[in-house]
């Protein structure tokens, strides 16, 4: 999710936590949590999944035909857990201290609009790739976040502090 709001893109509402909390820190500005955080979801590291992918392709007699869900149940959170493991993390790789209120809930018709819609649970059921490639994801969260979060700041803190600094046009 290589996504930074406001620089790649749209800055508010944009459903990817993980960019919108990269940003939030980048900017050193609260986390939002919408509808307090609480929704569950799993993350998987970019290489872990190559991984998954590149033994379909070199196993076609035990890979086609099915259906794979590449994820990592292990790394399964709230998103309110989320954003303090990234504040963490994010402290760690950047040096800088935490905000004294790293978080701030908002609601989802604020964060995102009217009827906008998801679920509270996405959890991959691994059996199936389990059983016919023998696979499972190998990254923790934190060596997920550690690293993408490394990447993330050595790329664009600077650019982050340069669109901060100017003076907007009046």
């Amino acid at each position: 999710m290589d996504f930074i709001p406001g620089i790649d893109g749209p800055s508010e509402g944009v459903p990817r936590v993980l960019a919108c909390f990269s940003n939030n820190l980048l900017r050193r500005e609260p986390l939002k949590l919408v509808d307090g955080g609480e929704s569950q979801r799993t993350f998987i590291y970019i290489k872990d999944a190559i991984e998954a992918v590149l033994l379909m392709i070199e196993n076609p007699d035990r890979a086609n035909g099915h259906i794979f869900n590449v994820g990592n149940p292990n790394n399964e959170v709230t998103v309110r857990q989320l954003a303090e493991m990234m504040t963490k993390v994010y402290a760690k790789v950047s040096g800088e201290t935490v905000l004294e209120s790293p978080t701030v809930d908002v609601s989802s018709k604020e964060f995102y609009g009217e009827g906008y819609d998801d679920s509270d649970k996405r959890i991959p059921d691994m059996t199936i790739i389990n059983k016919q490639l023998g696979w499972n994801p190998k990254t923790s969260l934190w060596d997920l976040l550690e690293s993408t979060l490394t990447y993330q700041h050595r790329t664009y803190a600077e650019a982050i502090k340069k669109s901060i600094a100017k003076p907007s046009a009046s």
